[in-house]
């Protein structure tokens, strides 16, 4: 048995078909119902119209990314309870339609960070890249929001202001865009007035009271995830620390153990992703994947080239400073184990997370930060030869 290869797509909107997915190699498709309002009820007709519109092309629908989750069921106030229950509303009627695993994130307010997302690689592609003194100088002198200052060093201030001076207002425009863009599957943004509107609500919510949220949402959600055979898969934060004052709580192995530990049950897995992970230098992704692979029931992958300072930029899957062959070893060598039991949480879905922009994509209107066809493509096949060459390295020495 290999992974299943699947291959994120935004619905009808998605400037990709799925005739095209297809070619590609992958065979599950990973997708939501973005146009359902986050908190409302994923009901059995939408969810069957999707899915009977990905099976039209000969692929399945495979794990749903994502499920958002509300923001009062984080900051637990407000009609939290009702969205919890709305939430597990539609993790049964997903498993009604079979579709049985579901990656979910408990980041506050944004769902991923970038201070560049047309960076020029070496190649001539485009990539994304995050950079520590951009966000600390549209925190301090953009956002301006009451004490920042108190979040980084004396040294980190003099650079992001230095660096903020010699801003264009074109470049400052471009940087406010691109901080402010908004959930994956979806080019709409904040405005500065609601982001400052967003944290502002989050006052008082701090570490500990965010990771006890998480942990209390886990142990409200596992038992009818349980019920209906529901695979879940929490994302790792991305950047996996805290910004703008907000906490992280999914973005160290200390944290992972705390979530599996909040329900001990296969539905309250993980979405391994070592891309988001690696930005912070203290996290061994290698170590993690070898740690917590009994509990993944979803995997991305993807590399990051990290700069020393708190930042990366995105490289290709087998390029950038993560050790990719270290972290789909023991994944692998966990599936067989779970094929050999027949145990139904086998199947452990990838996908090549995120992609360079290549030259046949750039012509293509409204493609997603990450989301090209070309780039994800060539991910792909490099993720499907490293499996490959991995099983086939421990048949030989079995």
């Amino acid at each position: 048995m290999s992974f299943e290869q699947t291959w994120r797509w935004f619905g009808p909107q998605d400037p990709f078909s799925l005739k095209e997915i297809k070619q590609t190699g992958a065979t599950g498709i990973v997708t939501a119902l973005h146009h359902i309002p986050i908190g409302e009820v994923w009901l059995v007709d939408e969810i069957m119209r999707r899915k009977s519109l990905i099976e039209a092309d000969g692929l399945t629908w495979s794990v749903t990314e994502s499920v958002p989750v509300h923001e009062d069921i984080k900051k637990r106030s407000g009609n939290y309870r009702k969205y919890v229950d709305n939430y597990i509303a539609t993790l049964r009627n997903l498993a009604k339609c079979g579709v049985n695993i579901v990656c979910y994130n408990f980041m506050p307010v944004f769902d991923w960070l970038r201070t560049d997302l047309e960076v020029v690689f070496s190649d001539g592609s485009i990539t994304t890249k995050f950079e520590r003194k951009v966000v600390v100088a549209f925190d301090m002198f953009m956002l301006k929001r009451p004490g920042a200052a108190n979040n980084y060093t004396d040294a980190e201030l003099a650079e992001a202001e230095v660096y903020f001076r010699g801003m264009s207002d074109k470049e400052k425009d471009k940087l406010l865009k691109t901080i402010l863009l908004g959930l994956p599957g979806s080019l709409e943004a904040y405005t500065l007035d609601a982001f400052r509107d967003a944290l502002g609500k989050y006052k008082g919510v701090g570490d500990k009271e965010l990771r006890e949220d998480l942990h209390q949402f886990i142990r409200d959600i596992t038992p009818a995830a349980e019920e209906a055979g529901v695979l879940l898969g929490i994302h790792p934060d991305d950047p996996p620390f805290p910004l703008f004052g907000l906490p992280r709580v999914v973005s160290k192995k200390r944290d992972f153990e705390q979530i599996l530990a909040a329900a001990d049950s296969q539905s309250n897995g993980l979405t391994f992703c070592p891309g988001s992970l690696a930005a912070d230098p203290s996290n061994d992704v290698v170590d993690m994947s070898e740690s917590f692979a009994e509990r993944v029931n979803f995997i991305h992958l993807r590399n990051v080239t990290k700069d020393g300072k708190g930042g990366f930029v995105e490289d290709y899957q087998l390029g950038g400073d993560i050790d990719m062959y270290g972290v789909m070893k023991p994944l692998v060598i966990e599936q067989n184990r779970r094929t050999s039991l027949g145990l139904k949480s086998a199947r452990m879905p990838l996908r090549p997370d995120h992609g360079h922009l290549m030259i046949p994509d750039m012509h293509r209107k409204g493609i997603y930060p990450g989301y090209s066809l070309f780039g994800r493509m060539r991910g792909l096949a490099e993720l499907r030869g490293l499996e490959v060459g991995i099983r086939a390295s421990l048949e030989d020495r079995a």
